[in-house]
């Protein structure tokens, strides 16, 4: 499976020729200035949860690309309203079968609003299971005991974690949301873009590897295989 980083949150992965794109914030992001998302071509945008960080450029990368745009009730309703026809409303606990594969949503415990401060619903990770492989995208959150349940909706081959701090879990935090999911290979996200989650980058790659666990960080803007 192909996993590009665009910065903070928002990465897409490529399965059976789909293109799918997770909380698109790259235009307001001054480290991803390099990306050219005039170039960015999408079949689904996935939306964890409201906040800006995470949902600043949905509806100008839905309209350009004809995305279905995947979410809470609330945010798809609120990107309807802004003139984006393909939407799929989910919420936790429900599941659904794409052409791609299928998508559970789990519990996240963050918050969630819009940049106006109004309901966003509330925040979801995705747990994908697909030919191609099984991920986990906690979304922003916090360690919760509701990550031992992941293990027995999916055998996951990575997960996509925060290891910024302050705002979601740390590295220490990720590490213990590493065993509780039962994967040893993690891409990090949701760090160094604002400086209450600047990271010491070695510091946290040496973490990782004492525990055991496989720590990806890829550049900004570069595609992996995962």
């Amino acid at each position: 499976m192909r996993y590009t980083n665009y910065g903070h949150s928002c990465f897409a992965v490529e399965i059976k020729g789909k293109r799918i794109l997770f909380d698109p914030f790259i235009t307001h992001n001054e480290l991803a200035k390099k990306v050219d998302i005039n170039a960015i071509q999408a079949d689904y945008i996935f939306v964890s949860h409201g906040h800006e960080d995470h949902t600043a450029d949905l509806i100008d990368l839905a309209k350009r690309t004809g995305a279905t745009v995947v979410s809470n009730f609330e945010i798809v309703m609120w990107a309807s309203r802004q003139g984006i026809s393909k939407i799929h409303p989910m919420n936790t606990g429900g599941k659904w079968n794409f052409d791609f594969g299928t998508v559970k949503c789990v519990a996240a415990q963050h918050s969630s609003s819009f940049a106006d401060g109004s309901y966003a619903g509330n925040p979801m990770g995705f747990v994908f299971m697909t030919d191609e492989g099984n991920f986990y995208y906690s979304g922003d959150t916090a360690l919760t005991m509701e990550m031992e349940l992941i293990p027995d909706i999916a055998q996951l081959d990575f997960a996509v974690l925060p290891i910024g701090d302050n705002f979601t879990m740390g590295p220490e935090d990720a590490i213990a949301a590493a065993d509780m999911i039962g994967c040893e290979k993690i891409i990090g996200i949701h760090y160094d873009t604002f400086g209450y989650i600047k990271i010491d980058t070695k510091a946290v790659l040496r973490m990782f590897d004492d525990a055991g666990v496989e720590l990806l960080l890829p550049e900004i803007g570069s595609t992996i295989e995962v």
